[in-house]
């Protein structure tokens, strides 16, 4: 029987920490799912444990622009033969099993308050969920990759994979 695994994040943009969770969830199931939230602006609501992921400057990037970017950065790892990317918007929980079968288990990274709270969102949307300790600290965060478009000094803050396409999107 095929195990399924799934990761959810607004992945804006992917990062090198974003593949390190979608390797551990591969090394212990045979697929991966990896589920967009915010996948759309009506799918955006402020979160009393996250001030910005629903602001217009947290989220520059369509779901269809980050499909591009995660099918490059999971084939550059080497991963895009097990994986895919589907639409899941946090607030509908109503639809989840629609894009993420109920027998997948999430992995969540849980560095803050946040974290804690969408896993706990999934556990009782019915999902077993695996909670990963993170360090706040180590925390390589997207907000900072964004940060330096500016000024082009990203390129070596994503997956080798994914520097094309952001750099088709970002002229």
């Amino acid at each position: 029987m095929t195990t399924l695994a799934a990761v959810t994040g607004r992945f804006q943009p992917v990062h090198a920490q974003h593949l390190e969770l979608f390797a551990l969830a591969l090394a212990e199931h045979d697929r991966l799912v990896v589920a967009v939230t915010n996948p759309d602006t009506g799918a955006r609501h402020a979160e009393s444990t996250s001030a910005h992921r629903h602001t217009d400057a947290a989220n520059p990037f369509t779901y269809y622009e980050r499909a591009r970017l995660l099918a490059a950065a999971l084939a550059g790892a080497g991963m895009g033969d097990r994986s895919m990317v589907v639409p899941f918007d946090l607030t509908r929980p109503e639809v989840w099993a629609e894009y993420v079968p109920r027998d997948a288990v999430h992995y969540v990274r849980a560095y803050s308050a946040w974290e804690s709270d969408k896993a706990g969102r999934l556990t009782d949307g019915g999902y077993r969920v695996v909670v990963v300790d993170g360090d706040p600290v180590a925390k390589l965060d997207a907000t900072d990759i964004r940060a330096h478009f500016a000024d082009g000094t990203w390129r070596d803050l994503v997956p080798p994979a994914t520097v094309p396409v952001l750099e088709d999107l970002l002229t």
